[in-house]
């Protein structure tokens, strides 16, 4: 059984895989340039410059006459071209945006045609990540087998260990946190950390890390995204006390934490000084090279490296090749086993150096893909602590569980999924966290105090989402704002602007797009912006959300403060938030509005202040919408535009 469920994860990674490519294929065929640039995934007109090496990497920085603005972000994974994306092209990893650039990291060499004007740079798919889920599917092992089974329910998960007293560093841990971090030091097998929005998960899970080391445990510490990982390492870099390493693509790690990742650290090793007099001498190994004549098929004339070194130790020629051109090439070929030679001591000091790093770190911390890198193949740690477990795809999840002896996955399957674009694969929208928190109930602890919004932001998410179980801190029960709009506002944290009666008010479509948008809403969002910036908000503070990527176009190119789907905002959180719902139809059709996970997240990221516009005749022959209305309308907090 668990064979045939493997082939079948293996069938899904494939669907999925192909529909990213086709979908990217196709648009970079179908749309302009200067359409797919509207879009957001495509940057035109660029010219390139090298700036420098970095840790391994040639860094070039591509830059424009005006400001870009494009969904491109730091550690995406780009094409660059000279106009044809399926033609003359190099891919690279985006270290970092500014206003007018962008720079692109490289492995190898960089080709002279990208130094030059009118380059265009397009998103594109990592096929890394697939083909780490794929081997690992393949070549599954029994840790890996055995969580499955637990899924399955082809085997029942031992109880817990005796329980000992845990000396807790963080002494602002409240009980739910602490009953958490005690099951999951004491599980045999796994254990379930369910952290709703502003639970303080985060802070749960470096305690359990820093726990766990004091039983002298090797952690490994992934998460779905770079962001999540970093985040973690920061917070136990400031506690201090513990080893850690960052693993991953140096460029996709937040500059901060930089000092943490492997690769500074092999730079700090002791030993490093053997590695950079070994590279001194080979650049000067290569510079007497280019003294020398390559012995190319055409300029060997079918001699061999053996016949060229006999006839250069006789200083003899033959009737094609002078003499001096045979004593060239094999000076050539002398100084380019130097080369190898250095180069195999440089590989050597660096794998002795990792191993001693990786060895001597109490946790290494990664995002689940590059848990399956060379560097921990065969490191056998005692727990895997899992981060955004409910955003993780069984696939992903399963390389860090694959390598412990015991696993704990902490996430909300209550916000969204796993991003999966194949219809065909939707069922990798399950995850694992949420199969063994319904079949082991006893195997959960839910995080129910939450510190992050008031008590009348969290009432209707908490009835609705989580059966009334979250607690409202005591030192945010009552936060508010402190001040209030001059138009369409009321002193209350939460306000519903209903677009229904507005007479132009009607959602549309632009050319060639699936999307939606809603001008009369845009247009309100941004002059809800307006009024708060001129009171003194700062626009940091302000966030706008929108389901629909169109209507985030439109609000962007209006004002400055962060617009973003609600996926963008997924983990994040703003003292002010505008959602904007888009649709407005006399049908009531609301599309993909119907994800109830998607309305969880959109109304869970503000702290003191969150405003929805939307159509309630629309909206309301949605059931859960309507039920937010009546919410609304049995708090007095509709206001009729």
């Amino acid at each position: 059984m668990i064979d045939g469920y493997i082939k079948h994860l293996l069938s899904l990674i494939d669907l999925e895989r192909d529909s990213q490519k086709r979908l990217m294929a196709d648009e970079i065929r179908k749309l302009t340039a200067e359409e797919r640039e509207r879009k957001g995934r495509a940057v035109n007109n660029l010219v390139g410059k090298f700036i420098k090496k970095e840790l391994k990497m040639a860094i070039a920085r591509f830059s424009s006459f005006k400001e870009i603005d494009t969904e491109i972000k730091v550690g995406d994974m780009v094409i660059i071209s000279r106009g044809n994306p399926f033609d003359k092209n190099i891919t690279g990893t985006v270290t970092e945006k500014r206003t007018k650039s962008i720079f692109v990291a490289f492995n190898g060499r960089i080709p002279d045609w990208v130094f030059v004007s009118d380059i265009r740079m397009d998103l594109y798919v990592n096929d890394i990540t697939f083909l780490r889920m794929e081997n690992n599917l393949k070549r599954l092992n029994d840790r890996g087998r055995l969580a499955l089974q637990f899924m399955l329910k082809n085997s029942k998960p031992a109880g817990f260990k005796k329980t000992s007293k845990v000396n807790y560093q963080d002494d602002s841990l409240n009980q739910f946190q602490k009953n958490a971090i005690n099951n999951s030091l004491h599980t045999r097998n796994f254990f379930l950390i369910h952290g709703p929005f502003g639970t303080g998960k985060t802070k749960t899970l470096v305690e359990l890390i820093i726990q766990e080391v004091k039983n002298k445990n090797k952690v490994l510490a992934t998460a779905e995204s770079n962001a999540a990982v970093d985040n973690i390492v920061e917070r136990l870099a400031k506690k201090g006390g513990i080893d850690i390493t960052r693993l991953g693509h140096p460029q996709k790690v937040s500059r901060e934490i930089i000092d943490q990742t492997l690769i500074s650290k092999i730079e700090m090793h002791d030993d490093y000084s053997k590695i950079k007099k070994t590279k001194d001498e080979l650049d000067k190994l290569f510079n007497d090279l280019k003294k020398y004549t390559q012995p190319t098929r055409k300029n060997r004339h079918g001699l061999s490296d053996g016949q060229i070194l006999s006839l250069a130790n006789r200083n003899a020629g033959t009737m094609d090749i002078s003499a001096k051109t045979i004593k060239s090439m094999a000076e050539w070929n002398r100084i380019s086993s130097q080369i190898q030679r250095k180069n195999r001591i440089i590989h050597k000091t660096e794998e002795k150096i990792i191993e001693d790093i990786i060895k001597k770190s109490d946790v290494i911390l990664t995002t689940n893909s590059s848990a399956a890198v060379d560097e921990i193949e065969g490191i056998r740690f005692d727990v895997a602590i899992i981060d955004e477990a409910s955003q993780t795809t069984i696939p992903s999840v399963l390389i860090p569980i694959s390598k412990a002896k015991r696993f704990i996955l902490a996430g909300d399957h209550k916000q969204l999924p796993p991003t999966v674009l194949s219809e065909d694969a939707k069922e990798l929208e399950i995850t694992l966290f949420e199969k063994l928190i319904e079949k082991y109930p006893d195997k959960k602890q839910l995080l129910n105090i939450q510190f992050r919004m008031n008590e009348m932001l969290m009432k209707f998410p908490n009835l609705e989402f989580y059966s009334g179980q979250l607690l409202c801190d005591d030192s945010i029960k009552n936060s508010s704002l402190g001040v209030v709009r001059k138009k369409l506002d009321m002193d209350s944290p939460l306000i519903f602007i209903d677009t229904s009666r507005y007479p132009k008010n009607h959602e549309t479509k632009l050319k060639y797009s699936k999307s939606y948008i809603n001008n009369v809403e845009a247009n309100l969002a941004v002059s809800i912006v307006d009024e708060y910036l001129n009171m003194g908000i700062s626009e940091s503070d302000i966030g706008v959300i929108s389901p629909y990527s169109d209507q985030v176009s439109i609000i962007k190119n209006k004002c400055n403060v962060e617009v973003k789907t609600v996926d963008g905002f997924q983990g994040r959180e703003k003292e002010i938030i505008i959602i904007s719902t888009v649709r407005s139809n006399d049908k009531g059709n609301i599309g993909f509005l119907r994800d109830l996970r998607r309305l969880n997240v959109a109304i869970t990221r503000a702290k003191k202040k969150l405003i929805i516009i939307g159509n309630s005749k629309t909206l309301g022959h949605n059931d859960i919408y309507r039920r937010l209305i009546d919410y609304c309308r049995g708090e007095d907090i509709i206001l009729e535009l």
